[in-house]
């Protein structure tokens, strides 16, 4: 099945329709999505990784859960599969492709489904919205970088510290220095290096296009990115697609901040949802280079717009009294494209 998850979009497959060896797997996974190549032309990827996804999905046998997800980077222009991260877009979409195959029931409006994430451990709960016993899919909720409304997914995290890096802060510093930039190596969720664009010589409101032009720019963050790697626990990140690396500088808008992400090496069209959850708990360290430029509400609960190209993205934190993140949620949308037979080559 075929479906757009937040602002993503991949092939969702239940686990026992692909082949057990994961070496046999991924090779399927590369025909099917036409990689290696920069279109993508013999293959249902959409020249993009934010297009070329996969999420495998089977009943769960853990206590309190209900199902689990492996997320599959795939590769566009590089003969590799990746499973070093998690996807919080195409999350969005395993409930209801739970719901579709029959892994779980649906109840008369909302369906809530608890999800454990294989890539990290985690898990979240997605409120799918239903009707009888089927996804409802329209709806009026509206999320920048999708045209259109649709059925909101509200998705709800807990204890996504540390989830790939073994803790918030792998090197134990608000702030390290890496080639001379202030950056704080965080880990709530999705591995990021958090830095001042303003520090890699942008303003951070450039365009996509526009960064990935950029090759001086692309050089230096690359060049982070390769030390940060084993400073957050992650060793040799040369071929691995986390960390993630987000500019940060003043939100336009009376948002909360604004960011842009290469995931790793070409920008993001927006900013993941994992990848929005780690920028939003930096800019709550009061060292970390984000926390200056950040415009933070008072209270525990608190909503942060977290701005990308294309918009921004909200996220509501709690905090305990120290001010840590206890638990965070997003607002989602999902949509099903297609249900058929695919055909590797």
């Amino acid at each position: 099945m075929w479906m757009r998850g937040g602002t993503s979009k991949g092939g969702f497959f239940l686990a026992g329709d692909l082949p057990n060896d994961p070496h046999e797997r991924d090779a399927f996974l590369l025909s099917i999505m036409g990689s290696p190549d920069l279109r993508q032309i013999d293959g249902m990827g959409g020249a993009d990784p934010l297009t070329s996804k996969v999420a495998i999905v089977q009943k769960s046998s853990r206590a309190g859960i209900d199902v689990d997800y492996l997320f599959l980077q795939v590769a566009v222009d590089r003969q590799t599969v990746s499973d070093a991260q998690n996807c919080g877009n195409l999350l969005a979409g395993v409930g209801p492709f739970a719901i579709e195959r029959g892994l779980v029931s649906a109840h008369k409006r909302q369906t809530r489904i608890a999800i454990f994430m294989e890539n990290t451990g985690q898990s979240a709960v997605a409120t799918v919205q239903t009707h009888d016993d089927h996804v409802t899919y329209r709806g009026d909720a509206r999320i920048d970088g999708v045209p259109g409304t649709s059925a909101a997914i509200p998705l709800e995290f807990q204890n996504t510290a540390g989830s790939t890096c073994g803790a918030l802060l792998p090197t134990s510093n608000q702030v390290d220095i890496i080639d001379g930039v202030d950056a704080t190596l965080i880990d709530n969720g999705m591995p990021c290096v958090v830095i001042r664009a303003s520090d890699m010589g942008i303003s951070g409101t450039e365009t996509r296009e526009e960064l990935d032009a950029n090759m001086n720019l692309r050089k230096k963050l690359e060049s982070i990115r390769l030390q940060a790697g084993p400073m957050m626990s992650l060793g040799d990140v040369s071929d691995k697609t986390v960390p993630k690396m987000s500019m940060v500088s003043a939100a336009m808008s009376g948002g909360c901040i604004s960011t842009r992400t290469f995931i790793p090496r070409r920008c993001h069209a927006s900013i993941g949802v994992l990848g929005a959850l780690s920028v939003a708990t930096a800019c709550l360290l009061p060292n970390s280079p984000a926390h200056a430029l950040a415009n933070i509400p008072d209270g525990s609960t608190k909503t942060l717009s977290i701005g990308h190209p294309i918009g921004e993205t909200t996220i509501v934190v709690k905090t305990n009294d120290e001010g840590h993140v206890k638990s965070a949620a997003i607002l989602r949308t999902a949509r099903k494209l297609f249900d058929g037979v695919i055909f590797a080559s």
